[in-house]
C-alpha cells in the first residue's frame, strides 16, 4: 500500500455523502446500471439502491469497472418498500420523470437529502413510483428526442447535485462514524485481509498514518 494510494482512499471516504444516493426501478441492462453506479461513485455517492430481483448484481464485476467494490447496492423487493424506507430516512425523492408538473433538474436542491429515482429504460418510471415521488425534474432537451439514456440522465443529474454541494461545503463534512470510517479504510486498502479477518470473526488490525498494519498479521 503507497501512501498515495492511502492518502486517496481518505480523501474518497472523508468525501462520501450519505445523504445523496441513487433508486434504480427496473434498470435492467448491466452496461446502464453500472455506468449509473460510476457516476454515483464518482460524486461521493456512498450507496445505490435497486427495485429488482436477487439477479440485479449478477454479472457487475464484469462491467463495471471495479465501482461495486466501492459502492454498498441496497436491494428492495418492491417499490413500497424502498420509498417508504428512504422517505422515512428524510430522503426526498425527486424521479427523473417528464411531467406537467417536472421541473427543471437544475432548480431542484440537492443539499437536502435526495435520492435520484431513475426508471426503466423504455418506459421511465412507473405510476405508482411517479405518484409517490416527492418531485418530479427534467433535463430540457432541444433535439427531437424527449429523453435521454438513464445512465447519461442520471450523470448529468448527478454532476448538478455534485456541483451544488460542493457550492455548500458539504464535501467538507465527514459523514462517516468514526468506526465505519475505520472498518472501510481497512477493507478498501486490504480487501483479501479484511476478507480473511471476517471470515475467522477476528478484529482487522490496526493501520498507522501511512496505512502500514500495525498489529501482528491474523493467520
Amino acid at each position: 500500500m503507497s501512501p498515495e494510494r492511502f492518502a486517496k482512499i481518505i480523501q474518497v471516504l472523508d468525501q462520501r455523502q450519505l445523504d445523496l444516493t441513487v433508486l434504480m426501478e427496473n434498470v435492467h441492462k448491466p452496461h446502464n446500471v453500472s455506468a449509473v453506479m460510476r457516476t454515483g461513485d464518482a460524486v461521493g455517492v456512498d450507496e445505490v439502491h435497486a427495485v429488482y430481483p436477487d439477479e440485479f448484481i449478477k454479472g457487475f464485476h464484469m462491467t463495471s469497472g471495479g465501482t461495486l467494490k466501492w459502492l454498498t447496492p441496497r436491494l428492495h423487493p418492491d417499490l413500497d418498500t424502498a420509498l417508504t424506507l428512504l422517505q422515512g430516512q428524510g430522503f426526498q425523492v425527486l424521479a427523473a420523470h417528464l411531467s406537467e408538473e417536472a421541473i427543471d433538474y437544475r432548480d431542484a436542491d440537492y443539499t437536502r437529502p435526495t435520492a435520484l429515482l431513475l426508471g426503466a429504460e423504455k418506459d421511465g418510471v412507473s405510476a405508482e413510483a411517479a405518484a409517490r415521488a416527492d418531485q418530479h425534474i427534467q433535463i430540457p432537451m432541444m433535439g427531437m428526442g424527449q429523453s435521454l439514456n438513464v445512465s447519461v440522465a442520471a450523470a448529468v443529474i448527478l454532476f448538478e447535485a455534485q456541483r451544488q454541494r460542493r457550492k455548500a461545503g458539504l464535501y467538507e463534512r465527514k459523514m462517516l462514524s468514526e468506526e465505519v470510517r475505520k472498518a472501510r479504510l481497512f477493507e478498501w486498502a486490504y480487501p483479501e485481509l479484511a476478507d480473511f479477518c471476517r471470515k475467522k470473526g477476528q478484529n482487522y488490525p490496526r493501520l498507522d498514518e501511512e496505512g502500514e498494519i500495525i498489529d501482528p498479521i491474523p493467520h
